[in-house]
């Protein structure tokens, strides 16, 4: 099975690059099969990592940032594929 987690976050106001630039910097314990980083408007930075493991597997996750770089707490979602196509 794969299982996607999302990462996201949303910097204090102007400090967008700054927090895209501490997650590039961001190690996981191991390599997931894909690990995917987006930005968008009011500085928000989101990780997309994939990973061949079962939907309640312990798997590594990215780390809270400090708090004076975000303005809430990281949100975090996990989600398992379900395939391609109108019958998946």
């Amino acid at each position: 099975m794969t299982v996607a987690l999302m990462w996201e976050a949303r910097a204090v106001e102007g400090r967008g690059e700054e927090l895209l630039a501490w997650v590039r910097r961001q190690a996981l314990a191991r390599e997931p099969l894909r690990r995917e980083t987006f930005r968008a408007p009011q500085d928000r930075v989101l990780v997309i990592t994939w990973w061949e493991a079962s939907y309640d597997a312990d798997l590594p996750e990215l780390p809270e940032p400090d708090g004076e770089l975000v303005t809430r707490a990281v949100h975090r979602w996990r989600f398992e594929a379900v395939g391609e196509g109108p019958d998946a």
